[in-house]
């Protein structure tokens, strides 16, 4: 315990001067490295490694009936497991609260951004259109899992093929791709999450420190600077000034990470 105070204690003295223990600044991402094509399962994948944190998004795409209130659009559904294997702090069961919040945070953004062109997933209105799920899963916990999660599944819909689909039969032929893409938009959301601890605001912490946030602001944007999607997590309260210093941040943030990872979006 003790131990942990020190190190929290040098973590903070380094941040308030402006160093992170791992040389970087304040507002730099550690570096991110993609694989797409990582299961032969599903229609489209993506494993994201950012620093020592790693995680695999997975698309999967059925036919269904619509959502009553949105009979002539597709339908999305975005799931999160953190596995146990990914770090001793996660215990097996049910998903618990980290989990469900991923997966809702990740979907806002997809949602909110008008990502997925969901009109253009309709195949009957009322009656038939394309599902699409996305599953994501945690391989290990280094911090920032949330933003790790939010790009693979970007990715993972970017790399996706809509499986063949007999309308005679109305079936879906699984493991069959056709050539045809799930239509996207070109605005493209990237979930970026700033943090506070002390008097400072940094992106992408690794584990060590996460646990020393006191505050974090997870917003879901694009390059051009438009934010989709906005959620303040934790109790601790943030001022205006701060909330103004972490959209900055995260805003700066999230043009690095596009330009890192701009080859997956061509």
């Amino acid at each position: 315990m003790e131990t942990s105070k020190i190190t929290g204690e040098r973590i903070k003295e380094y941040l308030s001067n402006g160093k992170r223990f791992d040389d970087r600044k304040l507002d730099e991402f550690r570096e991110i490295s993609i694989e797409t094509g990582v299961s032969k399962k599903a229609e489209g994948s993506a494993r994201v490694r950012i620093g020592e944190t790693d995680v695999i998004v997975g698309v999967k795409m059925d036919v269904a009936a619509p959502y009553p209130d949105s009979p002539n659009k597709g339908n999305l559904m975005v799931t999160s497991e953190l596995l146990p294997l990914s770090s001793p702090r996660i215990e097996s069961g049910p998903p618990k609260f980290p989990s469900i919040e991923i997966g809702r945070l990740v979907d806002r953004a997809i949602r909110e951004s008008k990502f997925i062109e969901m009109e253009k997933l309709c195949i009957k209105e009322g009656e038939k259109v394309w599902s699409v799920f996305i599953d994501i899963y945690s391989i290990n916990d280094d911090g920032n899992i949330l933003d790790a999660a939010g790009i693979g599944a970007v990715i993972a819909l970017k790399n996706a093929r809509i499986p063949k689909y007999d309308s005679i039969k109305e079936k879906v032929e699984f493991g069959e791709l056709t050539n045809e893409k799930i239509p996207l938009s070109k605005e493209i959301p990237i979930v970026i999450t700033a943090h506070k601890i002390g008097n400072n605001i940094i992106v992408d912490p690794n584990l060590e420190e996460e646990d020393l946030s006191e505050g974090r602001v997870t917003t879901g944007g694009s390059a051009e600077g438009t934010i989709f999607s906005m959620k303040k997590g934790d109790w601790s309260k943030i001022t205006i000034e701060e909330m103004e210093n972490m959209l900055e941040v995260a805003e700066k943030a999230r043009k690095s990470v596009i330009s890192k990872i701009d080859k997956y979006f061509k």
